[in-house]
């Protein structure tokens, strides 16, 4: 079983349903839970128990535009683990609405406003107070913004390939494959090749087995098939986006962060977040501190030994 069953109970509003235990690609055990949005999409996520009693905040994994819970097992299996001497650690992964396991939505409401509060939402639904957040690319901006809507509710963050400013060039990149249809009859081989031809640029040091696992994170499987895994009307959410367009800033969002750990992570390849963001970011942020991933663009997989022993080492420091 996964958390895609139809047959999951529905929680009242203001509560979260479980399924039965399944475990993910990585092997790792996980409750898969719904609730209601205030709207009434019923929306998902995955609830990872640590591996021993910990007294370690949960944390939050928060994903890109149209990623979902897969893009962390490889994460989340290592910090639930808690191995080699460090402190395992419960893990929550959200499906944002329109992606993965939760229902589609009206595109206005594609929004990182609207995915914070549905995060909200999810976390009182599970007695979350206080999280260490794991945000990637939108996920990360999510993160961000909760300073400016809940404060005290981010203690630690960490921000993969997003920061304050976010450059054109990467956008316009996202924007011209975002909402593309697959075609039909695709087999998973051909779209695993599509896929590594697409990204090489991005992730030039991928083997072919690396890129099965990104291309199965990234769509789902429907009888054999691929099938993608996210509502194409997200696409619409890059509309403004044009070669004219002023970015706006995140610096106010970032700013109510800088009291806290933070672990600006960054893809060495990446064309959505700079060195020189990065930079001026660590320069109002105290407690940040940096993780640059080589030969990776945005956003980093953390797929790799050395990507998770940063992020561990990290919370282990800081003792998020």
């Amino acid at each position: 079983m996964t958390d895609d069953s139809p047959s999951l109970p529905l929680a009242g509003p203001t509560g979260a349903a479980f399924g039965p235990t399944s475990r993910d690609a990585s092997g790792t055990p996980y409750r898969p839970f719904r609730f209601f949005a205030r709207d009434g999409v019923v929306l998902a996520g995955r609830d990872y128990a640590p591996s021993r009693p910990t007294d370690r905040r949960p944390v939050v994994c928060l994903p890109g535009l149209t990623r979902n819970s897969r893009d962390f097992e490889p994460a989340v299996a290592r910090l639930t683990a808690g191995t080699g001497g460090s402190p395992a650690r419960r893990c929550v992964t959200f499906d944002f609405r329109g992606r993965g396991a939760s229902e589609r939505s009206h595109p206005s409401l594609y929004t990182p406003l609207q995915e914070l509060d549905d995060t909200r939402l999810g976390l009182a639904a599970l007695g979350i107070e206080t999280i260490t957040a794991f945000g990637t690319s939108r996920g990360g901006i999510v993160t961000m913004l909760a300073g400016l809507v809940a404060p005290g509710l981010v203690a630690t963050a960490v921000l993969n390939d997003i920061g304050a400013v976010i450059e054109l060039a990467g956008l316009l990149r996202i924007k011209g494959y975002v909402g593309r249809s697959l075609p039909e009859g695709i087999d998973w081989p051909t779209l695993i090749t599509v896929v590594s031809q697409a990204n090489r640029d991005e992730f030039p040091r991928l083997d072919a087995v690396a890129w099965e696992r990104h291309a199965r994170r990234l769509f789902r499987d429907v009888e054999g098939r691929p099938a993608m895994d996210y509502d194409p009307e997200i696409a619409r959410t890059l509309d403004a986006v044009t070669a004219e367009t002023p970015m706006p800033d995140l610096w106010a969002a970032f700013d109510t962060l800088t009291e806290i750990p933070i672990l600006s992570v960054r893809g060495a390849l990446s064309d959505l977040l700079t060195e020189e963001t990065v930079a001026a970011m660590a320069a109002r942020a105290p407690r940040l501190e940096t993780l640059i991933v080589a030969d990776q663009g945005h956003a980093p997989l953390f797929d790799d030994d050395l990507s998770l022993d940063g992020l561990v080492a990290f919370l282990d420091r800081v003792g998020a």
